[in-house]
């Protein structure tokens, strides 16, 4: 773990016009790793697991994919004016190394890593790997910051119980961190709901848990009053961001594992992650990019965009 010291110029991205973007290590934003700095504020993180996929896996390739993706990021983010690898140092600290034969094993292993990254003080942003890793992120998270509020970008509501006799799979992490109390009941909401269910139970069963539904058609009635909904439904709690890339329509993200018809464009997706400038982002994740489905980068640079963006609100919220 590095230490995060006293020493507060940070250490930017890359300059592109010294080295071309296509060239040197793909670290995310081309970014300088976690060993090559005296100390951090902001960690993104790959987290190369997909052994909870139920339908089309590949996502373990997810962090590499977003990172090449993430070449072309520059450092000035003209919408939030500000430019955040220079109000604090923000790092790539590699992936975390966990079991892709033993999913609970996995967890843990994910858990510990995330637990030891934050146990410095600093912020991490992960990069899935499919979306069990959300659970011992918000795990490692919560033991930080205390129940968290969460803004769940999503096609699915992953409250499901179990899969195939399964309780860690990408489409239970959130009834298992309810279980688990990370989350502040009644704080919390899904952005992006569409698709076929199992049943209506589905949504009544996760009603139950405290959370608020916003469908995609939703969104498509105003970003803006979404944004209002949100930022009203988290208040002053620690909120945690996880953001699975199907929440967007397959026509702008179709390397995905379980893609669905009808979603969001990446302008709305980001538009609506901007907005949460007006609460306390304490983490988040960007999961489920799977680049064997993938064309032209089209998901891997929305991916980065959205990651880029969640780093960027983290940075205007931290001490100056």
């Amino acid at each position: 773990m590095t230490d995060r010291g006293t020493d507060r110029t940070p250490v930017g991205p890359a300059d592109a016009t010294v080295a071309p973007r296509f060239a040197g290590p793909a670290t995310f934003a081309r970014l300088p790793t976690i060993d090559q700095v005296p100390n951090w504020d902001i960690a993104v993180v790959g987290i190369p697991f997909d052994g909870g996929t139920t339908y089309r896996p590949g996502a373990r390739f997810g962090p590499s994919g977003v990172r090449q993706g993430s070449r072309l990021l520059r450092p000035y983010h003209p919408e939030l004016d500000t430019l955040p690898f220079e109000r604090c140092q923000v790092v790539d600290a590699g992936d975390i190394s966990c079991s892709p034969f033993d999913i609970a094993a996995a967890v843990a292993q994910i858990e510990e890593a995330a637990g030891s990254l934050l146990a410095g003080g600093g912020r991490v942003v992960a990069i899935g790997g499919d979306h069990t890793v959300a659970l011992p992120l918000l795990r490692a998270t919560s033991r930080r910051h205390g129940p968290l509020a969460l803004v769940h970008f999503d096609a699915h509501l992953d409250t499901w119980d179990t899969y195939f006799g399964q309780r860690f799979t990408h489409g239970t992490p959130f009834r298992r961190a309810w279980e688990e109390g990370l989350l502040l009941r009644d704080r919390s909401a899904h952005v992006g709901l569409r698709g076929p269910l199992y049943g209506s139970h589905d949504l009544t069963d996760d009603a139950a848990m405290g959370f608020l539904q916003i469908s995609a058609d939703d969104v498509g009635r105003g970003v803006d009053a979404v944004i209002d909904r949100l930022v009203e439904r988290v208040g002053n709690a620690p909120v945690y961001v996880s953001v699975d890339i199907d929440v967007l329509d397959p026509a702008h993200a179709p390397g995905t594992g379980t893609p669905e018809a009808g979603g969001l464009t990446s302008r709305e997706l980001l538009a609506m992650v901007r907005g949460l400038r007006r609460v306390s982002v304490v983490g988040g994740d960007v999961v489920e990019v799977a680049p064997a489905y993938d064309h032209a980068e089209i998901t891997a640079i929305a991916a980065a965009h959205v990651l880029y963006d969640l780093v960027t609100l983290m940075a205007g919220q931290l001490p100056g």
